[in-house]
């Protein structure tokens, strides 16, 4: 990994936070005619830095490799649309934005979130690695730049386009194996005056409710506010506000700015929660080197289970062919003969495999003509909007299962 060495303080790494085992890509969906070619498989041992605290995975791919083609849409979440759009009404209006403003997104995707600024009449521009994803977004009118993000591209985007009031990026910082480039890239295309919103999924949350599907190639950090907080402060940006989201289980929302500018000053919500995570032992590698054994337990349970229900006949199908889901299916071992498909909504994956299990993707209709007596959410955190949008299956008594952060039958 790396030489084994932190990609952000070059401190060597020691100490393993998460190995499981071997594992494909998690968004590397198969076509049918590609069954018979095998897939390629990879160390997902994820380590994290004694000195820093940042917990890294091992870059095999890369990201030109992983993001040139994704399968990924954001919009086909109706919930996570709901949340952009209230993170724009607050943004508008807390940083004072007007058709004079301008709006800079890094990982844009299908323009999922930019789309909710255009009645604002405010401009905006995305920066977008995948070409089939970018093309979605300009359909809805939004000007995207497709490239990745880093300090070189930020330079010739400055230079070209001018400095921006408002830089977001919403998960896009876990998967950047040049997080100094990145962070280093966000100082230079951001406004004297600007902010900076990111979002991420929190590592403590991640620990406390053993959410290792979380974990995947594509990820290359898992991070805390306390470690954030160093990276930023390492590039010349102060954080000055944080946010607790429910989002992907639990995320953070940063702010920050330029630290020689007076919206800098920390906030209260900032230092509290740098507390709670050094209670919480994010400072002691004795938190992190303990998390695989509760891996294994979750692991073990599932497998018990699902092989007791498959001895007594029952039906069992899946929903959401989402990356967490397929970590899980492989770090379990759980493959096409212990569930019978997976339910998703997005058409771009329906009549694929999922990598590594070979399950395949289907789109709802598929409920209700084999009628599972299971249904395994695999993206937990969308378990509230697939048991409502899916609850027809209880028509024939089927039920919904959950396995993080233990098993749930509902």
């Amino acid at each position: 990994m790396d030489n084994q060495h932190c990609r952000f303080c070059g401190h060597e790494l020691k100490h393993s936070f998460a190995d499981l085992g071997l594992s494909p890509l998690s968004n590397e969906y198969l076509k049918k005619g590609d069954l018979d070619c095998g897939q390629m498989f990879y160390p997902l041992n994820v380590k994290v830095c004694g000195q820093c605290f940042l917990v890294q995975a091992a870059e095999y791919r890369r990201p030109e490799q992983i993001f040139g083609e994704y399968q990924y849409f954001s919009s086909y979440s109706g919930s996570w649309l709901a949340h952009c759009k209230a993170y724009v009404d607050q943004i508008v209006p807390r940083l004072s934005l007007g058709a004079g403003s301008r709006v800079l997104e890094i990982a844009c995707n299908d323009g999922y979130l930019l789309q909710y600024f255009q009645p604002y009449g405010i401009p905006v521009k995305g920066i977008e690695p995948a070409e089939n994803v970018a093309e979605e977004a300009r359909k809805k009118g939004i000007e995207v730049e497709c490239r990745f993000f880093g300090a070189e591209s930020a330079r010739e985007i400055a230079a070209k386009d001018g400095r921006y009031d408002l830089v977001i990026g919403n998960n896009v910082l876990a998967h950047v194996p040049d997080i100094n480039g990145f962070v280093e890239g966000l100082g230079v295309v951001l406004a004297p005056e600007g902010t900076v919103t990111m979002e991420f999924p929190h590592l403590l949350r991640l620990i406390e409710q053993c959410q290792f599907d979380t974990i995947y190639h594509e990820h290359f950090h898992y991070l805390s506010l306390g470690t954030v907080k160093r990276i930023f402060n390492a590039h010349g940006l102060e954080l000055y506000d944080v946010e607790e989201l429910p989002t992907h289980g639990g995320s953070l929302r940063i702010y920050a700015a330029h630290r020689d500018y007076g919206r800098a000053h920390m906030r209260e919500a900032v230092q509290a929660l740098l507390a709670r995570e050094r209670e919480f032992g994010l400072e002691d590698v004795r938190t992190y080197t303990g998390f695989s054994d509760k891996m294994q337990n979750i692991k073990l349970d599932t497998l018990g289970r699902l092989s007791q229900w498959k001895q007594e006949g029952k039906r069992i199908a899946a929903f959401g062919a989402a990356a967490k889901g397929n970590t899980f299916l492989n770090y379990c071992g759980i493959k096409n003969d212990l569930i019978d498909f997976v339910v998703d909504s997005n058409p771009h994956k329906q009549g694929l495999y999922l990598p590594g299990s070979l399950i395949p993707i289907v789109g709802r209709e598929a409920l209700r003509e084999h009628k599972p007596d299971y249904v395994l959410i695999l993206p937990w955190n969308l378990t509230e909007e697939i048991a409502e949008t899916a609850g027809f299956i209880r028509e024939w008594g089927g039920q919904f299962v959950v396995c993080i952060p233990h098993i749930r039958v509902f």
